[in-house]
């Protein structure tokens, strides 16, 4: 294998670059040539890529965001976008193909590849952590320290004030941030896509607490819970049955996404753009490399994004405990 493509797709992530840089180098080690797609699909259908050589990839290791820059192609999504993505390809005579992304950047990539043969490596580089095969998802770390800090702040003003917070964090079909944050900041309660949310249950827990002269409430919500209305519906519940009660809500939004990535997220990141570099030369196609038990396993893109990644009930269970 003499030339690759690399491309960084969907929501952005911390620890991206540290992906890039990885591939990068690796692949320059080999003596392979490797040339980078900017914004993603859209830009590899538009022949937005150009040779990168290892200082386009020096100090970007503690960067946020991706130096490639993502964006989400609609025309991918057509056999004739495709077919314009796969003759940029060609033109380029590239034999191999890193992505880093989520669950729609590999969704595509099934796609692409039940049409086109090449060999192809993925990145799990997504802060939702919803992705089988892999422990760790790039990004998270960072993501859910961010909301940690900012959950943090908001209980000093909650103490200061005796009230309850709604704080909202991201997570449209996944709630591990919300889940870990909230673990970490002592919610008392959270609400996730993965559990029927039971609205009269929390009312009965904010009741229960009134009644114990507990005066600060945190309720951790991520967006994609199954509350009608989600964090804003369970806020203007909480006001209409607790009216004497000061209620407040916060969205976190996409601060989660931004920010210099943490120490586990860079490491994470440089394990699996090596991994994926040394893959492609030993002749895997259509993966995901990831870490499981601090080994690095490869899963079929198919699998990665529709085998459904377990909930830990015992967490949840825990904050229930710890919250009394």
């Amino acid at each position: 294998m003499k030339k690759i493509a690399l491309l960084t797709s969907g929501g952005d992530a911390p620890g991206m670059n540290a992906a890039i840089r990885a591939v990068v180098r690796t692949a320059l080690f080999h003596k392979i040539e490797v040339w980078g797609i900017r914004r993603g699909y859209q830009g590899l259908i538009e022949g937005d890529l150009f040779e990168m050589k290892a200082t386009d990839v020096s100090n970007i290791i503690s960067r946020g965001g991706t130096i490639l820059k993502t964006a989400r192609s609609k025309e991918f999504r057509t056999r004739e976008g495709m077919e314009k993505a796969y003759h940029q390809l060609q033109q380029r005579e590239i034999q191999g193909l890193i992505l880093i992304g989520g669950d729609g950047t590999f969704s595509g990539a099934v796609e692409f590849f039940s049409h086109y043969q090449l060999p192809a490596v993925g990145l799990p580089g997504t802060i939702d952590k919803d992705l089988a095969g892999t422990d760790f998802t790039i990004g998270f770390d960072t993501a859910v320290n961010t909301a940690v800090e900012a959950i943090d702040k908001i209980r000093d003003t909650a103490e200061a004030h005796d009230r309850l917070f709604i704080v909202e964090v991201m997570g449209r079909d996944a709630g591990y941030i919300a889940l870990h944050s909230g673990l970490a900041c002592g919610a008392e309660d959270i609400l996730i896509p993965e559990v029927q949310t039971d609205v009269s249950s929390v009312l009965h827990r904010i009741a229960d607490d009134e009644s114990r002269k507990k005066t600060v409430h945190i309720l951790v919500v991520a967006e994609g819970d199954d509350m009608e209305g989600g964090a804003a519906g369970l806020f203007n519940r909480i006001q209409s049955d607790f009216p004497n009660l000061d209620t407040r809500m916060c969205t976190l939004g996409h601060i989660q996404r931004g920010g210099s990535p943490s120490c586990a997220d860079r490491i994470l990141a440089s394990r699996l753009g090596y991994a994926a570099v040394e893959a492609l030369l030993c002749g895997k196609t259509q993966v995901m490399a990831g870490i499981v038990n601090d080994q690095v396993v490869y899963t079929p893109f198919e699998y990665a994004v529709k085998q459904h990644v377990n909930m830990n009930r015992d967490m949840l269970q825990m904050i229930r405990v710890l919250a009394v």
